[in-house]
């Protein structure tokens, strides 16, 4: 009987070749540590998770902030507008801080005054059509029952409007209209408060934010970006004080030709006609001149003929005359590329970007002009527009209508 340890065992016999049998594999697989994950994939991902999400929370915030930042460049451009004023009585002793107020109240007060004349002006032409409503409903009436043989009487047109349908879906609209209208002016008070307030700081500290801008910069470009803030001074401010002068001069025209025509109201449409035609490019003459031909067509239809002829030759008068004498040295911008400003600046920032897009291109333009260099141009008549082609095709039509048979050409001995 063979013998077995207590255990019960079966003992382990040796190799029948005398060698040690072979170890195992390791649990990983053949290929062990070579086969983990690289550690800078989880990073990768992870960075770029980060990434992602810091790029929609940016959209996102710039998105929410579009209005704050639009109202914070339109107080940036104001503040570039006052600056000269500013700077000129703080270099007779006022305060930044004092001038600026004093400018922001001039502007105030003359936008006032301005709001309630021609507020009045509308208030009191909407009192006379309500008070001349029913003799304008009697013209009507009897015109149609002369034309068209019928008995219409006022008293059943009114009865017919009280009691249809569209007049009370009208006024229920109205009521809504009317909520909505007084939330978009609470709108537009608040943001014209914040482009104040902004553009009071700007104007005020501008000695401190452009101190605060040049010390992150090293001194040449400390040099290149005052040069720059006072190309943009100069030249926002000289189209502000150009088109406040051809405003002027427009109110002042328009004015002597609605007095001459005993147009009511006259100063308040003048000074309409100036300040939107001036400061609302490319329609502001069409909305500017639409006004007082209304009030003009009240008085007599033949007067609103003559405001409109005026309206047409006076424009270009501006354009071709006034126009380049007083912005020749302020704001020297092509009208093609005015033109194209006004449109590239409404697509981006709507009628915002229309208001500042002549003066910002006016600002790149004279920035840009000193960093190109420009050469004096040869005298060649092709540079007047002349062409040189064709008169050597006329020369040479001519020398070979003159010449004899069997004559060849000197250009064909040359080649």
């Amino acid at each position: 009987m063979a013998p077995t340890d207590e255990t019960d065992e079966v003992p382990q016999h040796a190799s029948p070749f005398g060698t040690t049998p072979p170890t195992r594999p390791p649990a990983d697989g053949p290929t062990g540590a070579n086969s983990r994950m690289p550690r800078w994939i989880p990073r990768a991902v992870v960075l770029t998770l980060a990434l992602y999400a810091a790029f929609q929370l940016g959209t996102w915030a710039f998105h929410q902030l579009t209005g704050l930042l639009i109202n914070i460049l339109i107080a940036f451009f104001l503040a570039l507008a006052i600056e000269p004023a500013v700077s000129w009585m703080a270099s007779r002793g006022v305060r930044r801080g004092l001038g600026a107020f004093l400018v922001f109240l001039a502007v105030l007060i003359v936008s006032a005054g301005f709001v309630t004349l021609l507020g009045t002006m509308l208030a009191n032409q909407i009192i006379k059509i309500v008070e001349d409503f029913p003799a304008y409903i009697d013209s009507v009436i009897n015109w149609i029952n002369t034309h068209f043989h019928t008995d219409l009487k006022r008293v059943d047109v009114q009865e017919g409007l009280l009691r249809s349908d569209w007049l009370r879906n009208y006024v229920q609209n109205s009521a809504t209209g009317v909520l909505d209208v007084s939330a978009q002016v609470l709108g537009g008070l608040f943001q014209l408060l914040t482009i104040a307030l902004f553009s009071f700081y700007f104007a005020a500290d501008g000695p401190r934010l452009r101190r605060a801008l040049c010390s992150v910069l090293p001194p040449a470009k400390q040099a290149e970006v005052l040069r720059a803030w006072e190309i943009a001074v100069n030249k926002t401010g000289g189209y502000l004080y150009s088109r406040g002068l051809m405003a002027l001069i427009s109110g002042v025209a328009h004015y002597v030709l609605l007095q001459a025509l005993a147009v009511p109201n006259a100063p308040v449409l003048a000074v309409w006609v100036g300040l939107v035609s001036q400061f609302i490019p490319t329609i502001g003459t069409y909305l500017a001149g639409a006004l007082p031909m209304l009030i003009a067509f009240t008085v007599d239809p033949w007067y609103a003929l003559w405001v409109l002829i005026f309206v047409v030759i006076y424009q270009q008068f501006e354009n071709y005359v006034l126009q380049p004498k007083l912005t020749s040295k302020t704001v020297d911008v092509h009208p093609a590329v005015a033109f194209g400003s006004v449109i590239a600046g409404t697509a981006l920032l709507g009628a915002v970007g229309a208001l500042i897009a002549i003066p910002a291109v006016a600002t790149l333009q004279a920035f840009l002009g000193a960093y190109v260099k420009r050469y004096d141009v040869t005298d060649d008549p092709r540079v007047h527009g002349h062409r040189l082609s064709d008169s050597n095709l006329f020369t040479r039509a001519r020398a070979l209508w003159t010449r004899r048979p069997g004559e060849r050409d000197s250009t064909d001995d040359s080649s």
